[in-house]
């Protein structure tokens, strides 16, 4: 589990195939103490498995699910990426709750300078648009951001100066991708309501919501 807040660059040294998967080796702008090989550490947003740490260096195995469903598919060497190490449960937490795993895959259409922030405009697959509302919490290449509008076609957020310098996002041009990974509390609650759950559950809260009604409300105080 992660906060979306990051704690620093780091740069891809090292790609090697292995099997289908892929093995990483990167470099962190700052040192990985008390970093062991076993932690979780997300790159991009994307939750990856430490199997070497030396120091700012460590390696990961990227799956084939991870490779297909987020940027590190395309991953180069060289490429700048967001770092942040699990959280602990002791630990504020600044952001919000985010846990790695990545929705989709989405692409920057706009940025634009406004005062002293950065506006950007975010197309995201269509499957994620029920999970965007105004205001909420969103994680972009596990930065934790908030939506300030949507459309069919995204979303915008804006960033401040310190996002920009110390993220991937003051560097990213029209056209870049970017990991998305939607308010997970939004997709529990979305699992809980829909056909999908059990259905004597779904029977349940059918019944249960047909009964609040003004008169329920009026007599129990509400209105």
């Amino acid at each position: 589990m992660f906060t979306g807040i990051i704690e620093g660059l780091g740069r891809i040294t090292g790609i090697r195939p292995s099997s289908r998967l892929k093995h990483l080796s990167l470099d962190a702008d700052f040192d990985l103490d008390q970093t062991k090989i076993g932690d979780s550490i997300a790159v991009d947003g994307a939750c990856l498995t430490a199997v070497e740490v030396d120091g700012k260096h460590f390696e990961v195995d990227v799956s084939a699910e991870t490779l297909e469903k987020t940027t590190l598919g395309k991953a180069k060497i060289g490429d700048r990426v967001n770092l942040e190490r699990a959280m602990r449960l002791a630990d504020r937490i600044d952001g919000h709750l985010v846990s790695g795993h990545i929705d989709g895959i989405g692409s920057i259409i706009q940025r634009k300078s406004m005062g002293n922030a950065i506006y950007i405009n975010i197309q995201v697959p269509e499957a994620l648009f029920r999970y965007l509302i105004r205001k909420g919490s969103i994680a972009v290449d596990g930065i934790s951001l908030t939506i300030n509008d949507y459309s069919r076609d995204g979303f915008e957020v804006s960033i401040i100066p310190h996002t920009a310098k110390h993220t991937t996002l003051g560097i990213k041009k029209i056209g870049a991708t970017v990991n998305i990974e939607t308010d997970m509390i939004g997709k529990y609650v979305e699992r809980f309501i829909t056909e999908r759950g059990d259905s004597t559950l779904r029977k349940e809260a059918v019944k249960r919501s047909a009964s609040v009604n003004m008169k329920f409300l009026s007599e129990t105080g509400f209105l």
